[in-house]
């Protein structure tokens, strides 16, 4: 892993994409074939190949009690490494050293020895399981005991190189290294979904052998939010499909060579938590890939998304829980068709296909949308007064000739909604945020009124505040904290309590009853809007209001 992690951090000291590329290109060009695999997918960050559907099971603690055994080193430590550097990995790279029980052979790792490793981890099971991984982990950290191998470890092992590269610079660089069109090896990683099988493939010139890999999952599309209004600029000069933005879960669906795997938004593997969605889908005539939402339907009409949570994770679904809630595939596009990768044809065209292909079934459905051309603000707001009153969030609107861009959010997919409401909160505890906000306080635990006024925490917000903002609140934080026996009874370990006298307006989604925070409730994607300094803290939103915008949505969804 030296060369791995001189490498890396030669990238990560270029700022221009060019020199970033032509510097993993000769390094990719140096490696072996084993090597060379492992590299690519761990500079695209992940430990494995996409066909094999491996989970490491390794968490931050985990990581971090092992190397605590190994370098001895106390919590002080590690927080001001953490604190300097915004990541894991380099805070455990400052701290690395040789341990004192060193052994006398010392492996050397390479890309490929701790792919293995890693392989080795993932397949751990049976009753002491978390002792083997912690076991082969710290045979790992043994290995990588130099600063700067043990930091680039750490963070292949996370999945947080934080290099400034994205894996369209990893793909531009395997072209630039074995000389390959770059077109096609893009077209290669879309279809087989694994860039180290797409690195070997273009060294040894076989990128045309890769057809689609049923069983890997593909990255999926995102769509870019609008506000709700009276003009909508972005629609103007072209065609769209206007399609009901349903409140369920998100599913690409492998149908191939007589296997049916559901994959989620993450592209984890959760085909055992909907048997009956995977059941319907074995009556495809041809292999294919499907994309579209899961939702908990009844007499046609949506059902909150709260009913669907029972099923989340689910290794196993009794006769009761799959009577209790019906649950519908509105299916709304066609990746591909047999060995045919669709995602560059237009959404028109696969939406067709689509509807010629997809089997009939009650639990299976075309997810049915309209066209519009160059359509005004009355047309818009019409159907998504139409989707609201089918109980879905809102409006999906996607331009007729548009390719599938796996994981991107551009402006060929737009959506809109509007906030349920939103609730003066007052701020409980604080966190250190993550990589460029590794200095500031800007993770806020929040809380409404409860019962005598006791704040009552609801939800959790990083996003909505200027980095002006999140810097000017931080030393005020800072000098209004409370003692650690202050902290709330379901406080996260890192939770910093304060004094509740920071009041926000918070936007979501939707409230849903959770067991995470005292209140009893938890807020769908909080949104802070402002900071309410003309509000004080004993006039923010009670427990109460709460409880009337959670029956008022349920009347509206069920």
């Amino acid at each position: 892993m030296e060369g791995f992690a001189r490498t890396a951090a030669a990238i990560a000291a270029r700022p221009g994409k060019l020199d970033k590329v032509e510097l993993l290109a000769a390094y990719f060009r140096s490696l072996g074939d084993e090597d060379l695999a492992s590299a690519a997918r761990f500079f695209s960050g992940k430990p494995f190949g996409a066909r094999e559907q491996l989970t490491l099971s390794l968490g931050g603690r985990a990581i971090v009690r092992v190397a605590r055994r190994l370098w001895e080193f106390d919590d002080a430590a590690l927080s001001a490494a953490y604190r300097a550097s915004g990541d894991l990995g380099s805070a455990l790279g400052a701290l690395a050293r040789p341990p004192r029980d060193a052994m006398l052979l010392h492996e050397t790792p390479t890309p490929a020895w701790l792919s293995q490793r890693l392989r080795e981890i993932a397949a751990a099971g049976g009753k002491h399981a978390a002792v083997r991984r912690e076991n082969l982990l710290e045979r790992i950290l043994r290995a990588a005991s130099e600063p700067a191998i043990a930091a680039y470890t750490v963070k292949v092992i996370t999945g947080e190189l934080r290099i400034g590269l994205r894996e369209g610079f990893v793909l531009d660089a395997i072209a630039t290294a074995f000389h390959a069109g770059a077109a096609s090896v893009r077209h290669a990683a879309r279809a087989c979904g694994d860039v180290g099988e797409v690195a070997l493939a273009a060294k040894h010139g076989n990128l045309d052998a890769i057809h689609v890999a049923y069983g890997a999952a593909i990255g999926f599309m995102l769509a870019s939010p609008i506000p709700y209004g009276d003009a909508y600029p972005a629609l103007r000069g072209h065609t769209w499909h206007l399609e009901d933005k349903y409140d369920g879960i998100r599913a690409q669906a492998h149908v191939g060579d007589g296997r049916v795997r559901l994959f989620s938004r993450t592209l984890n593997d959760v085909t055992a938590s909907y048997p009956e969605i995977a059941q319907a889908l074995r009556g495809t005539e041809r292999n294919a890939i499907f994309d579209g939402e899961i939702v908990a339907m009844r007499g046609g009409r949506a059902l909150p998304f709260r009913l669907l949570q029972a099923r989340l994770q689910r290794k196993s679904v009794d006769e009761a829980l799959l009577a209790e809630i019906p649950l519908v595939y509105a299916v709304f596009d066609l990746l591909a068709l047999g060995d045919d990768l669709l995602i560059e044809e237009p959404l028109r065209d696969r939406r067709t296909r689509l509807e010629q292909i997809l089997p009939s079934s009650e639990r299976l459905v075309p997810a049915p949308y309209a066209v519009l051309r160059d359509g005004g603000a009355a047309l818009v707001n019409e159907a998504f007064a139409a989707a609201r009153e089918r109980g879905n969030e809102g409006l999906v609107l996607k331009r007729s000739d548009s390719p599938y861009a796996p994981g991107r959010r551009g402006k060929w997919w737009l959506k809109l909604k509007r906030e349920l409401a939103t609730l003066d909160v007052v701020v409980v505890a604080v966190e250190w945020g993550h990589g460029k906000r590794a200095q500031v306080l800007s993770d806020y635990t929040f809380a409404v009124a409860g019962p005598g006024g006791a704040p009552l925490a609801i939800g959790k917000a990083f996003s909505g505040l200027t980095d002006a903002e999140i810097a000017e609140l931080t030393p005020w934080f800072l000098g209004h904290r409370l003692p650690p026996e202050r902290k709330r009874p379901k406080a996260r370990s890192h939770e910093i309590p304060v004094e509740p006298k920071i009041v926000l307006e918070v936007a979501f989604d939707v409230v849903q009853e959770s067991d995470l925070h005292e209140s009893g409730f938890a807020l769908r994607f909080p949104r802070i809007v402002r900071i309410r300094d003309d509000k004080p803290p004993d006039r923010i939103d009670t427990l109460e209001r709460v409880r009337e915008l959670y029956r008022e949505s349920s009347l509206v969804k069920t």
